[in-house]
C-alpha cells in the first residue's frame, strides 16, 4: 500500500493538524527517525506553507492543535509540539504544551529539529546596517582596517567568503582576507 493511500486511511482523508479535506498532501517531517508512513503526516495546502513559511504563519490558524495535540500518532503529536513552541510567543500555545503529554522518545524526536530550544540569550550576529549573519556567509569590508599584530591593512570592499561566527561575542566574526585568517567586527561589514 501506498504512503498515501495509508495516511488517507490513517486520518479519514483528513489533515492530520488542522481537520481541512481540501489539497492534501504528504508531508515529511523533517529530522525524523522514521520512515514511510511513521514518518510522514496528511496535511492541507495551507499547513505546510505556514509550517515552511513563518512570514506567512496566522496563529488563529493553528488553534486547531488544541484537537490534533491529542492525537495517539506519534509523528502527529510531533510536528503539533513543533508548531505550538514556534507560536509561544501568542501566548495561547504555553497553556497547551503545559497540558500535552508525550512519551519521552516522542518529545525527543520532537525537540531534533531545534523548536523549543531557548533562542532568548542566543547570541546574533549583525552587518552595518543591522542584517543578521550567519556561519557561512559573505561579506564585504566596508572601511580599510589594519590587522593588529600584523602589517597587512585589509582593504574597503574586500570580499570575505564564508564567515565564522564567534559564538561569545555578538560582535566578532572570523574570514580570511588576502590567505590570512583574521577576526573582524561586525560593524566594519556589510552582507553580501
Amino acid at each position: 500500500m501506498s504512503i498515501e493511500r495509508t495516511l488517507k486511511q490513517r486520518s479519514d482523508s483528513k489533515c492530520e493538524l488542522c481537520a481541512s479535506i481540501e489539497k492534501l498532501t504528504v508531508y515529511e517531517v523533517p529530522a525524523s527517525n522514521k520512515t514511510g508512513a511513521e514518518g510522514s503526516i496528511l496535511v492541507c495546502a495551507t499547513c505546510v506553507e505556514q509550517i515552511e513559511d513563518a512570514d506567512k504563519r496566522d496563529p488563529n490558524h493553528w488553534r486547531c492543535l488544541n484537537d490534533s495535540m491529542w492525537s495517539t500518532v506519534p509523528v502527529v503529536q510531533v510536528m503539533a509540539w513543533r508548531m505550538l513552541q514556534r507560536l509561544k510567543a501568542e501566548g495561547w500555545p504555553q497553556d497547551l504544551l503545559d497540558m500535552m503529554y508525550m512519551e519521552d522518545e516522542v518529545k525527543e524526536w520532537a525537540k531534533a529539529d531545534g523548536d523549543g530550544v531557548d533562542k532568548s540569550n542566543a547570541v546574533v550576529h549583525r552587518d552595518s546596517n543591522g542584517a543578521i549573519l550567519e556561519a557561512g556567509d559573505n561579506v564585504v569590508l566596508i572601511k580599510d582596517l589594519k590587522v593588529k599584530g600584523s602589517s597587512m591593512v585589509a582593504k574597503q570592499g574586500t570580499a570575505v567568503r564564508r564567515i565564522s561566527l564567534d559564538h561569545e561575542n555578538a560582535e566578532y566574526i572570523e574570514g580570511k582576507v588576502d590567505g590570512q585568517h583574521i577576526v573582524i567586527i561586525t560593524k566594519y561589514v556589510k552582507k553580501i
